[in-house]
């Protein structure tokens, strides 16, 4: 399947790599389908792009890669919504946003993505513990981490 895409242009996306969220993202309940994207840069950052809405694309990052620490919990309801028998069977995301002053992005740690690829299922969760904000400032966490993973690259080359 070809999508034009406007952050992107053209992609060729296989049915395989299709994520159906039943309910939506919040505050785009209409659109439904989705792909990840790598736009091949050295941040780690992927994009989930609507098969839908060329024009609605979100930057989506693991959480474990900047805030090792952070635990999703999912209801029964929602491991039975994503066919799931635990939330390892998954791969979990953060929403950015990211401002023109990049040292101020934060992450949504409040709601994350969680996608089961095996089903190609996805939800976006509202976790319940206080801990976890809608604007998480993680710039320095993830400058920290990408700087681990270029050095060990150096050291291994």
């Amino acid at each position: 399947m070809k999508v034009n895409t406007a952050r992107f242009g053209e992609l060729e996306v296989g049915s395989d790599e299709i994520i159906t969220f039943p309910e939506g993202i919040l505050g785009f309940s209409e659109l439904r389908r989705y792909c990840l994207v790598d736009p091949g840069d050295d941040t780690l950052i992927l994009w989930m792009q609507s098969l839908e809405d060329s024009n609605v694309a979100f930057p989506v990052l693991e959480p474990k890669i900047y805030k090792g620490d952070y635990l999703v919990k999912l209801s029964g309801q929602e491991l039975k919504q994503l066919k799931l028998d635990n939330i390892n069977q998954s791969i979990v995301f953060t929403i950015l946003t990211i401002p023109r002053d990049v040292t101020q992005m934060t992450a949504n740690l409040k709601a994350p993505i969680v996608v089961n690829l095996k089903e190609q299922i996805g939800k976006q969760v509202v976790l319940q513990e206080n801990e976890y904000t809608l604007k998480h400032l993680m710039f320095r966490e993830l400058k920290a981490q990408l700087a681990t993973i270029h050095a060990n690259k150096s050291v291994q080359t």
